[in-house]
């Protein structure tokens, strides 16, 4: 009981009453934009914006550089998906669920590697020392980079990289003293795992 006050309550005994607030926005967003993802709604991208955006001003604030850079690539993620989502051919959406090719796995590993590149040299122009907890950030910032690509393509594999990420991201949020950021990724992960089995199901149709 008391690790449980301690991780909801005293965690955020010296956080403005703004920046719960807006945790928790993001909180119930972030919750619902995935569940739109797994009915292939495609409110799934406006409510992720809402998400993002607010998580990056609560990441920039906290200088968590890594997680901030892969929230604003959320973002402008979000609007290509938007997009790609509502193309139409005659009628019809042009893009529909599928399977990655090998071009693309090629192409989600370059992915990978430039953004650990990325967000490590983003880290070194910011910090002065660059800790464990930060190297786990800049890994996750690799998966997490190509599971957004992957959701806005409509890539199954996309909830295989989110349930990955998910499961490293709850206990650094954890270690951070963000009960509610880390009670969302672990609800991700939960979601993830469904969204995963719909999609597969409806790939199979």
């Amino acid at each position: 009981m008391d690790f449980i006050i301690d991780f909801f309550i005293n965690s955020y005994s010296e956080t403005s009453f703004t920046m719960i607030l807006l945790e928790f926005t993001a909180f119930v967003f972030g919750i619902v934009s995935v569940v739109y993802a797994q009915k292939e709604n495609i409110l799934v991208f406006p409510t992720g914006i809402i998400c993002t955006v607010i998580t990056v001003y609560i990441l920039f604030d906290a200088q968590y550089f890594g997680d901030m850079m892969m929230n604003l690539y959320y973002s402008s993620m979000s609007i290509y998906g938007w997009w790609n989502w509502t193309r139409l051919k005659n009628d019809n959406s042009t893009i529909e669920i599928t399977y990655t090719s090998f071009n693309e796995r090629i192409i989600a590993l370059v992915l990978f590697i430039l953004t650990i590149i990325v967000t490590y040299t983003v880290y070194i122009f910011n910090i002065t020392t660059i800790e464990l907890v930060n190297y786990i950030d800049i890994f996750t910032s690799g998966i997490f980079f190509v599971a957004m690509w992957f959701m806005a393509n409509k890539k199954i594999e996309n909830w295989i990289f989110w349930i990955i990420g998910d499961l490293i991201t709850i206990p650094l949020y954890s270690y951070r003293g963000l009960g509610m950021l880390s009670i969302q990724y672990l609800i991700f992960t939960i979601l993830a795992i469904q969204g995963y089995n719909k999609w597969k199901k409806s790939l199979a149709k």
